[in-house]
């Protein structure tokens, strides 16, 4: 480190420690104790140019009031010292996190002076400032919220009686007013996930948002047992079961016509129950094929397969890659009066009208199996079974393939031709496999640029090795580089864009099959037959525009 405070086996030992933490690299700096709080400001001050001040003299009633976020000041670190004019002087321990000076100057309309300061100081300046827990959960929830928790499902009366004792041991106006903030924010960011994580001296609130997770607020953290009661209680989770994991689900009614489900799950930690809500839009299934991102040529393959009247329809990817989407929009599209359609999932995540539904439950014995053999037994045309995990429900979903039925599902693999191999390895005889399976598709999320996007000057040994060909560089397009403006929050992206691999089983692919040929046989045959692999169908995507060059190498592999 320059300064020859800190060596670069130190500087290495703390990053990697602070990326499995998950903390600032300022915390785990201090707290390896290499340095003091007071030599950091010294030197920050002398490096950086910037003046240096005690912040122990400061009288926090002095502050400027309302001039910025609570919640900033709180999650970013920083506090406002005084205004001058159309200046604003901010007390930092920490000179490089110009994205939260980006955002102290967007909420003022001020320029931004910084004044170097201990970091200890600083956090007993934020925890001075900070008002009671109530009065911090009231400036972070805004204005009121006219919503409700749609009840479903109750049962016996007495499970109701039961459920509102619950819920008066956890009435707390500030905490469900709180939550129902989280909640409406989380919609209309787009998210897909909320996480309520509780730490030793934090309480942390992130949202997935086009796939990253972003901290959006530090509430006090004498809150979590409250919020983790009423999370639990609008669940029908057991607010006294605190030692094991939980599953539920919740509905938030937004209006008459619009109400979203919530698939809530807990988990015992250290410091308390962390909560992670799947946000379950149904209106994604909706949206139509042409959403999803589908070239016309994939788009045409898949439509021909999946209006065919038997056979058998895969899709893969890890999780939180849009299999479910890309299923439900299927089934959306051959959703008719005319056909049957059964599907087993676990859980059932969106809601689809004139689809007949199953949750599957192990510990029941409703496993996958179980369900697809009670399908075929109620005159079925359409079967979507939610995932393949095991040889049996394999075999069953491939009999019934072969016996006149449509059958789709998901697998986890990496890609189209490595999904044939995972069948046969699960023990699947090669020739059911050929002669049931009519197309896969493999498929990645990738974050869609925001119309600030810029061109990007890339050399073209660059853009070779990505893998482009040479005569790709035409001279008539450029690859786009994100910006970040007010519409993307400084992110540069908004929204995703899906990548797709459609494979469908030729007559070569299924001798390839049949002869227990490899991944790699089948991807050659594949390349020959003019498929495009996600590599090739994401730099595609770059071409157009739709996303930059390090997204696309991010979520493929060549």
């Amino acid at each position: 480190m320059q300064g020859n405070l800190l060596t670069a086996a130190q500087t290495d030992t703390i990053v990697k420690k602070t990326q499995i933490d998950k903390t600032r690299f300022i915390d785990g700096l201090l707290q390896s104790n290499i340095i003091s709080p007071r030599d950091l400001a010294t030197f920050c001050s002398e490096t950086f140019g910037y003046p240096l001040m005690d912040l122990s003299v400061i009288n926090e009633s002095l502050i400027p009031d309302k001039l910025v976020d609570p919640r900033l000041m709180q999650t970013q670190r920083l506090v406002p010292i005084a205004k001058k004019g159309n200046k604003l002087a901010l007390a930092v321990s920490d000179p490089t996190n110009n994205s939260a000076f980006d955002q102290v100057k967007f909420q003022t309309s001020l320029g931004i002076e910084l004044i170097m300061v201990q970091h200890d100081e600083l956090l007993k300046m934020l925890e001075k400032i900070s008002k009671t827990s109530e009065q911090s959960l009231n400036d972070l929830s805004g204005d009121e919220f006219d919503l409700d928790f749609k009840e479903e499902d109750l049962g016996q009366a007495a499970a109701a009686a039961a459920a509102d004792a619950q819920a008066n041991e956890v009435d707390d106006a500030p905490i469900v007013k709180f939550l129902q903030k989280m909640l409406v924010d989380a919609i209309n960011l787009g998210a897909s996930d909320l996480h309520f994580e509780p730490f030793e001296k934090f309480y942390r609130i992130r949202f997935r948002v086009d796939g990253e997770l972003r901290e959006i607020a530090q509430p006090p953290l004498a809150i979590k047992d409250k919020l983790s009661s009423r999370i639990k209680v609008i669940s029908k989770l057991d607010i006294s079961e605190k030692r094991i994991p939980q599953d539920g689900r919740m509905k938030l009614v937004l209006n008459a016509n619009k109400s979203i489900d919530f698939r809530v799950s807990t988990l015992p930690t250290l410091f308390g129950e962390k909560i992670v809500m799947r946000i379950l839009d149904g209106s994604q299934a909706q949206m139509g094929i042409d959403a999803l991102g589908y070239d016309p040529d994939q788009k045409e393959t898949l439509m021909n397969a999946i209006q065919r009247p038997y056979g058998m329809v895969l899709v893969t990817g890890p999780t939180g890659s849009g299999k479910t989407v890309s299923l439900y929009t299927c089934l959306n599209v051959i959703n008719k009066p005319g056909i049957n359609i059964s599907t087993a999932e676990d859980p059932a995540e969106i809601n689809l009208p004139g689809v007949n539904q199953v949750n599957v439950n192990d510990k029941a014995g409703l496993t996958f199996a179980a369900a697809l053999k009670s399908f075929l037994r109620q005159d079925p045309d359409v079967i979507m079974v939610g995932e393949i995990r095991d040889l049996e429900t394999a075999d069953i979903a491939i009999k019934a393939a072969q016996t006149g039925h449509m059958v789709f599902s998901t697998l986890h693999t990496n890609d189209a031709p490595s999904t044939l191999t995972r069948l046969m390895n699960m023990g699947v005889a090669p020739f059911n496999i050929a002669s049931s399976v009519i197309l896969i598709t493999a498929q990645r999320l990738a974050r869609r640029l925001c119309t600030c996007k810029r061109p990007a000057e890339v050399l073209d040994e660059v853009l070779l090795a990505a893998g482009f060909k040479e005569e790709d560089l035409d001279g008539t397009w450029k690859p786009y580089e994100p910006v970040g403006c007010d519409r993307c929050n400084g992110n540069g992206y908004k929204g995703r864009v899906g990548i797709y691999q459609l494979m469908p089983i030729s007559e070569s692919i299924e001798r390839i099959i049949l002869n227990n040929g490899s991944a790699m046989e089948i991807e050659e045959q594949a390349q020959l037959e003019g498929i495009r692999n996600l590599r090739q169908s994401g730099l595609l995507k770059v071409r157009q525009g739709l996303t930059s060059l390090e997204e696309v190498l991010g979520c493929t592999n060549e």
